[in-house]
């Protein structure tokens, strides 16, 4: 996930968090909130391996159109549609949006298409990954200045990635392809100043006739949700918009209450779940090789976690 925890990835992008008294200190319920969020999103995964059965691009096809279904109702129901377009059209978002949701599509579609391929544990990789990368644009994009600590973890990170291409034969484009679309799109969503259900809404919406185009397409296959589906699937399909936005909803409601020095570190428990699903669940190879790349990953990310939460208490501790 992105250094900005996987809120990024689904809309939420909220501001910098410290204890300070004008913000919420940690309480259970927040707690509460931010693990739910998590453990759902790493568990994702065995939702979509239920789904196995079918194409990666349909799914994604029902994804984005079950979703954009309940977050219109959600919104219309707190009566913020009218002016969600209202700021769409007046503050000239629709080519930030449209970029984001280009780059949403990248990382929905990829990470199904690797759990669809039995590729979970390269899953997990690109979730690691992810922070290392947002951590890259700071400082190529923003013009951050990166401390020796920062560039430390950046280069176990460059040297994990080496490490597992030897020992994947191959580069690990999917996962580089999921690190980089998190990456890029954690940086789209700083200059896009929407809440995180419209933020969501306005990116699917932009997808809406490809993904009905998506659904149309391989509905005319024998192996098609619409031809092939038991009862189950079915009720699966369409759960997939619920799937997306009930980890959203438990999200917002943590980052109100936590600072991102408690959440931020929970976003590991995403690639973690889903290294520990792909080897001890699915039974994916995990050579000696393998464990070494990604013990660079979590040493560089663990350095990361320190340093962040070291630099949070000395501001907070100066105020």
């Amino acid at each position: 996930m992105s250094s900005e925890t996987r809120e990024s990835h689904i809309g939420v992008n909220p501001s910098p968090t410290t204890n300070s008294p004008s913000q919420p200190s940690p309480d259970r319920a927040g707690v509460i909130a931010g693990i739910s969020a998590y453990l759902l999103w790493g568990f994702i995964t065995v939702y979509w391996k239920a789904l196995k059965a079918f194409a990666p691009l349909e799914l994604i096809g029902y994804r984005i159109v079950t979703s954009v279904v309940l977050l219109l109702v959600i919104i219309a129901a707190k009566g913020r549609l009218s002016t969600l377009f209202h700021k769409l059209s007046t503050e000239h978002l629709w080519t930030r949006v449209a970029s984001a949701s280009l780059l949403l599509a990248i990382n929905w579609t990829t990470y199904v298409v690797v759990v669809h391929d039995g590729k979970v544990i390269e899953a997990a990789l690109g979730y690691f990954i992810a922070p290392l990368g947002t951590m890259l644009i700071g400082v190529k994009v923003l013009h951050e200045k990166i401390r020796p600590i920062q560039l430390t973890s950046a280069l176990l990170g460059l040297a994990a990635v080496v490490v597992l291409t030897i020992s994947y034969g191959r580069v690990p484009y999917l996962a580089l392809a999921m690190a980089a679309s998190w990456a890029l799109y954690g940086l789209l969503k700083r200059q896009v100043p929407l809440q995180p259900l419209e933020s969501l809404m306005s990116e699917t919406i932009f997808l809406i006739i490809p993904a009905f185009a998506l659904i149309v397409w391989f509905s005319q296959k024998d192996d098609s949700v619409i031809q092939s589906a038991d009862f189950w699937h079915i009720i699966l399909v369409l759960l997939s918009g619920v799937v997306t936005a009930v980890p959203l909803l438990l999200f917002a409601a943590a980052a109100l209450k936590l600072p991102l020095t408690v959440l931020g570190p929970m976003q590991y428990s995403v690639p973690t779940i889903n290294f520990l699903l792909g080897w001890l669940v699915y039974h994916e190879e995990l050579s000696p090789s393998r464990f070494v790349g990604f013990g660079l990953v979590w040493i560089a990310l663990v350095i990361v976690t320190i340093d962040s939460i070291r630099r949070a208490r000395q501001t907070s501790g100066s105020k």
